[in-house]
């Protein structure tokens, strides 16, 4: 078999409706965020095995995104620093983590399709 550089598993456009922002409205009424997620892991296990037990199950990383974004915060950084920090806790092997949450609509008097923060770790 090649010699892997390198495997992802990824969630991209993720929506979800939240509670974060810094504006008393913003925690009234929320907003709407995308999220896109690529975390690299091992990858040649379950290329080989066809095992899920061997994969990085993209079903799991949704479900740590989603109690995550439940919790309100004011800050973008802090929801994504609890995003990679609850995957890192429950997948030790993973090799890299790059997110992107995206507040659609931001309250700054913007014509944009959205503003937010882009994380590589």
């Amino acid at each position: 078999m090649m010699a892997i550089k390198s495997g992802y598993v990824y969630l991209k456009g993720v929506s979800f409706h939240a509670f974060h922002g810094v504006l008393p409205q913003e925690s009234l009424v929320g907003a709407d965020y995308v999220l896109d997620l690529r975390v690299g892991y091992p990858i040649e296990q379950a290329m080989e095995s066809d095992n899920v037990e061997a994969t990085l199950n993209y079903a799991v990383l949704y479900e740590l995104a989603q109690q995550e974004m439940q919790k309100p915060s004011r800050l973008l950084e802090h929801v994504a620093g609890r995003i990679v920090k609850a995957i890192q806790e429950r997948f030790p092997e993973v090799t890299s983590i790059d997110i992107n949450l995206m507040k659609k609509n931001p309250p700054m008097g913007a014509d944009c399709d959205g503003a937010g923060i882009e994380i590589h770790i």
